[in-house]
């Protein structure tokens, strides 16, 4: 994935008047297009007041996890850690949630603003240890980009 160019996209759609919710669709198809190791992906937002991750939205399988408490899984430990999360073994995970039994490896990059999280972007890939760090990089790229425009919203 080239992140400058998906970035550039986010920053044009921005500076055209769209909004989180747009970037966010736009910044997930571009994501998965971009990689055939990039199973599912997806973005799930934080609500502080449940204490859970809302799935926003996907492109890959249906997942039966649309909500995710924090603290549970790779998304919930990496709100939980405030860190980012490359899982290169699933199995290995004691309380890994099954997006599908074909999942290998996860990848989970917070989208923030300083300390405040808004939520993360989440890929997985039936290949074991299929991110890099260059993969990460790239995705904390967007992640940056679709956090300046939920934090512009907020204020």
């Amino acid at each position: 994935m080239n992140p400058t160019e998906v970035v550039k996209e986010l920053q044009e759609m921005r500076d055209n008047g769209f909004l989180s919710d747009a970037l966010m669709r736009q910044a997930v198809k571009r994501i998965a297009a971009a990689d055939e190791r990039y199973d599912w992906v997806g973005i799930y937002l934080l609500n502080d007041e449940e204490d859970e991750l809302w799935l926003h939205n996907y492109v890959g399988d249906p997942t039966e996890h649309a909500k995710i408490a924090v603290g549970q899984g790779v998304c919930g430990v990496a709100v939980e850690e405030k860190a980012n999360q490359n899982v290169p073994d699933v199995s290995k995970v004691e309380n890994y949630l099954a997006c599908s039994p074909h999942v290998q490896s996860e990848l989970v990059v917070l989208i923030r603003a300083g300390d405040e999280i808004f939520g993360q972007i989440d890929l997985d890939s039936e290949e074991p240890a299929a991110f890099a760090e260059e993969d990460e990089e790239s995705i904390q790229a967007v992640a940056d980009k679709l956090a300046e425009q939920i934090a512009a919203e907020r204020r």
